[in-house]
């Protein structure tokens, strides 16, 4: 594990860190309340990825462009610590990765949040659905090296715009819809579940289910975005299409986000 930063202590009046949720990619996605918070900021911090998904970025620094075209705020950037995607245990890679981006977190806001400052780092989607920031936010003020109040701003998760996109719900009449990752779906279908939202696949999970019948599926990636590709259909169908658009995306873009709405069928 590297080893963390760890700053004297530093006192900061009344400073506040806002986590805001600014949509899947859509600068008309953000909400009223995000906007609200980004013309609070003094400072926005930037984790940035390196190589291609530097897109992400740029897609931050456009929403900036859209909702406070004025600026007032600096922007400060730091390199996002990359997980460790070879490792034996997922969990503790995750871990392991979470403590990496406190330690940037903690050097950024001890850095260049002053006093009566407000800080915001701007969130795909919404922080409260598979984001890590909270969680490393809340690290970092347990560390005790610096002192802030934070405030989370909720945003439109990609699921939600995802089933936008498709023109579709998230669950049928009185059914239950659960949120699962692909790793969870590749050991079996959620019990109890008709409808089965799915994130982080980075193995085409959805593959273990195309022979079963009466599976439909809704698939988006870069949902939001110019870049924006649907595919909706039977499984059986159009497994092989979604898995031969994604690679293709993937080896395009160098990067990809995307989710699907698994659905059986009553």
């Amino acid at each position: 594990m590297a080893g963390s930063f760890r700053a004297e202590r530093v006192v900061l009046v009344r400073a506040q860190v806002e986590v805001v949720g600014i949509g899947a990619g859509d600068p008309g996605h953000v909400t009223v309340a995000a906007v609200d918070a980004l013309r609070r900021a003094d400072v926005v911090f930037f984790l940035d990825k390196p190589g291609e998904a530097r897109e992400l970025s740029d897609l931050r620094e456009a929403i900036l462009a859209t909702h406070v075209p004025g600026g007032g705020y600096r922007v400060v950037r730091a390199e996002d610590p990359p997980r460790d995607r070879a490792a034996d245990g997922y969990a503790d890679a995750v871990v392991d990765w979470r403590v990496r981006r406190a330690d940037v977190c903690e050097r950024l806001i001890a850095e260049h949040l002053g006093e009566g400052e407000v800080g915001a780092f701007l969130v795909w989607g919404d922080p409260a659905l598979y984001d890590s920031i909270i969680a490393v936010v809340e690290d970092v003020r347990a560390r005790g090296t610096t002192e802030f109040d934070v405030r989370v701003i909720p945003g439109i998760s990609s699921v939600s715009a995802l089933a936008a996109r498709h023109a579709t719900t998230l669950n049928q009449v009185a059914g239950a819809v659960q949120i699962t990752t692909g790793r969870r779906l590749a050991a079996g279908w959620p019990q109890d579940a008709d409808d089965v939202v799915v994130m982080l696949d980075a193995r085409n999970a959805f593959l273990e289910h195309r022979d079963e019948p009466g599976v439909t599926i809704h698939w988006g990636a870069y949902v939001g975005t110019e870049d924006e590709i649907l595919i909706a259909g039977p499984l059986a169908e159009v497994a092989e299409r979604i898995v031969e658009t994604r690679e293709r995306a993937r080896a395009e873009k160098g990067w990809i986000m995307d989710t699907y709405l698994l659905r059986r069928t009553r």
